[in-house]
Parts: C-alpha cells; structure tokens; sequence
C-alpha cells in the first residue's frame, strides 16, 4: 500500500499534473465537516429549522466537499464520479440498485421486530401525529441525507478507495463517519459502541454496494440514509439514549452487511472475473484517482 501521494492524471496539463497529498484532501475535508456541522448545529436553533424534519449539521460533509472542491477543482469531479470501473460479475450487476435501496427497510424490519419481542411493546408511530407534515419531513431528510453522503459515499469513499481495498474503506469510512456524531459518545458506552458497529456496518454494505457505480451514487446513498432515517424515526425511541434499541440497530445492521460482504467474497475468487487470491476481495490498482 503506497502512503505517499496520487498523481492526477487527466488532460496533462502543468495545473493538473502536480501531486498532493491524499491526506491533505482527506484532511481538509474531515476538518470542515467537523467544524461546517459544529457550527450549523450552533445556528439552527435561530433559524427556526425544527431538527424533526432535518439537522442542518447533516450538511457539514457537503461543506467539506466544497472546500476541497475550491483548492482541488482538477481533482473533485474524478473523486464524485467514483474510482472503480464495474465489472459484469460483481455485485453491482443486475439489481443491486434496487436491492441496495430494499436493505434499508430490511435493517428497520429487523432491529423494530427485535425491539418489539424483548421489550414487549411495538414503537410504531403514526406519520399523521408528527408535529409536520410527513411530506415535507421525507423531502427535508432526502435532502439532508445526501447532504451528508455527498461527503461520506461520494467523495471520501472514493478517495479512500485508492489507498485501500474495497472493504478496509469503507469500515475506515464508517468508522469516520460515526466519529463525526460526536454527541453519540455523550451517551453511555454500550450506546456508541452499537452506533459505530451501525455505522460501520451500514459503510460497508453501501461500499460494496456502490462499487463501481458512476452514475446515481448520491441518490442512491442518501436514499438508503433517508429510509433507514425515517424507519428509525416511526418505529424506535433511541433518540433519548436507551440502549437496547441502539444495540439491535446495530446488530441488524451488520446481519444486513454479511450477505455484501460474502457476495464480494464470492466475486474475488478465481474463475469469476478479476484473478485474486481465494477469499480476498480485491484492492484498487494503486495510483487510481
């Protein structure tokens, strides 16, 4: 694994063919997504937004995208548009769009069920007794969501994904992403532990799942977020820092991640495309954009 710095490649021109560290990109973008969400956290509460029908913190990653995007302009349209070329045998094929946006709902189904046998009682609200119009929540999440993959899935997913093969990004990028809700670790430890193995496990289905995919990435990332958001919304309570909820969450998210993870698997070994050794999934060719 090379640790020094990616070439540009492109046009060859002198602006393009200059070198810059990719953790100078990764850096940048880490630090304004942190301080970007920090500081709309602090003004949201004037501008009169209700954090019901969406966080203005979700769009920290997107101002992360922007800066990069003002001192690398040659580099942000290769890191959005994705990094590897998707192969005919791989788990992008066929409908995997579709059964990406169908895992969401699965996670819900799975955590809310769990929830409802130990503790005896089904959290189901009605979208009718919430303070807005359901509506106007789905839209405001959808946009919130790909205010946040826009950074996480398409941008820092990429660049990750030519230093690192395809599963160490995105468990490096759930691992991040959870880091990033920093009031998680406010709550208890049993609390954060089942959020980062959600957000980790949740980073590694959409990683495999986007693999290759150069057209839809932020749709479709923002709108597996948007329906896990909702879904946990209308049938759980762990907004005031119960455990148990978060806990099966977690869980259910990983038991999703599993058959990703394993179809990858499958697609690496010998005779099903791209020559690797038995059970590895294959990394990026070094120097990727």
């Amino acid at each position: 694994m090379r640790t020094g710095q990616d070439r540009v490649t492109g046009t060859g021109t002198a602006g393009q063919d200059r070198r810059v560290p990719w953790k100078a990109e990764a850096g940048v973008f880490l630090a304004v997504a942190l301080l970007g969400a920090g500081a709309l956290g602090a003004v949201q509460p004037a501008t009169g937004v209700p954090t019901e029908v969406v966080q203005l913190t979700q769009f920290g990653p997107a101002a992360g995208v922007l800066a990069v995007a003002l001192l690398w302009p040659d580099r942000i349209r290769a890191r959005l548009a994705g990094t590897v070329r998707a192969r005919r045998d791989t788990a992008w094929a066929g409908g995997a769009r579709l059964w990406l946006l169908l895992t969401a709902p699965l996670i819900i189904a799975l955590a809310a069920g769990a929830y409802a046998l130990l503790d005896g009682d089904a959290r189901l609200t009605d979208p009718r007794s919430l303070a807005h119009p359901f509506a106007l929540i789905v839209l405001a999440q959808l946009i919130g969501a790909c205010g946040e993959e826009i950074g996480w899935r398409c941008y820092l997913q990429p660049l990750l994904r030519t230093r690192f093969g395809p599963l160490a990004a995105p468990v490096a990028v759930g691992l991040l992403w959870g880091g990033w809700h920093v009031q998680v670790f406010a709550q208890r430890p049993a609390y954060a532990a089942g959020f980062l193995l959600a957000t980790v496990a949740m980073s590694v289905l959409l990683g495999l799942g986007l693999e290759g995919a150069r057209t839809h990435r932020l749709l479709l990332a923002g709108g597996f977020h948007t329906l896990v958001n909702l879904g946990m919304l209308l049938t759980m309570d762990e907004e005031d820092g119960t455990v148990l909820p978060m806990a099966l969450f977690g869980g259910a998210c990983l038991l999703a991640a599993v058959p990703w993870v394993l179809r990858a698997r499958r697609d690496a070994r010998p005779g099903t495309g791209r020559r690797t050794a038995p059970g590895r999934i294959p990394a990026a060719p070094h120097g990727a954009r």
